[in-house]
């Protein structure tokens, strides 16, 4: 059964495909069956160029427990880079940053 949960949403990066890096310009992120993966229903991540051809895409399935994982570690990562440029090269720390003095 097809759980059509599907999230789209604009990505600004470089993907790899071969030895090749490509322009990001969309990332979909879905809940379904596996296509590839030997697994049940995943967590597919597909980063893709919408201007180019279809091979312009990378892809990836992952279970729930390790998208979880990933989400948290996102989480850590952005809350740590956020306070770098804030912090470190002085861009002004978000409200959420600020230490009391």
């Amino acid at each position: 059964m097809c759980t059509s949960i599907v999230e789209i949403t604009e990505a600004e990066g470089m993907a790899k495909r071969g030895d090749e890096w490509f322009p990001l310009t969309q990332a979909v992120v879905s809940y379904d069956h596996a296509r590839h993966a030997l697994l049940g229903d995943v967590i597919t991540l597909d980063f893709f160029n919408h201007d180019l051809d279809a091979s312009a895409r990378a892809g990836v399935e992952i279970t729930l427990e390790s998208a979880k994982a990933l989400r948290a570690a996102l989480d850590r990562a952005i809350a740590a880079a956020e306070f770098e440029e804030a912090e470190v090269r002085g861009k002004g720390a978000p409200i959420s940053l600020v230490r009391a003095a």
